[in-house]
């Protein structure tokens, strides 16, 4: 017997880690200041005050930046139908509404699961960068992968009274390791 349906986010690629720098695999960078250009028009009929207030909304957020596109034109009507499963959710939604609204809310982005199934990422902000960190090089004209990012830690120094001052942690935590189920 089965376990279930195959769940939409297994197996998915992940940006960074080896495999997918080998497949060349990256995600598609919004802009995090949102989208700035014209807001199409609600496409469903008789919308209320509060839904073209978050039609606005969702269209100033990062996610309308790849909406806009044209091979994205498909998509209106689902950002429409999030918009109104909003709305009345706002008011006395039930549990089936809700979920409703959070499977809308995962075929168009909107949540952290949605961006990744679609390989989109919001681009980070210039205040959590800081200019010190370098970026890692590979050696011998190599590709930067996985193993190259993760050396930016400098490696242990030799401690003294640990097997004296010209001992190297590794060599002594590697030999304690072998022996430890002894």
């Amino acid at each position: 017997m089965t376990s279930g349906g195959r769940r939409n986010r297994n197996n998915r690629p992940i940006e960074g880690s080896g495999r997918s720098d080998r497949r060349a695999f990256s995600l598609v960078a919004l802009p995090a200041e949102g989208y700035a250009g014209p807001l199409p028009d609600f496409p469903l009929p008789g919308p209320n005050e509060r839904e073209l207030e978050l039609w606005m909304w969702l269209w100033r957020t990062p996610q309308a930046c790849a909406w806009s596109l044209p091979s994205e034109s498909w998509r209106l009507l689902t950002i429409a139908l999030y918009v109104r499963t909003f709305f009345k959710c706002e008011g006395t939604g039930s549990a089936a509404m809700v979920a409703q609204l959070h499977r809308f809310a995962d075929q168009i982005g909107m949540t952290t699961a949605g961006l990744a199934e679609m390989g989109w990422k919001v681009a980070g902000d210039q205040l959590n960068t800081t200019d010190d960190v370098t970026p890692p090089t590979a050696s011998r004209g190599r590709r930067v992968t996985s193993r190259d990012r993760i050396r930016l830690v400098e490696p242990l120094k030799p401690t003294a009274g640990r097997g004296g001052p010209d001992t190297d942690v590794r060599k002594v935590a590697d030999s304690e390791d072998r022996y430890a189920d002894t």
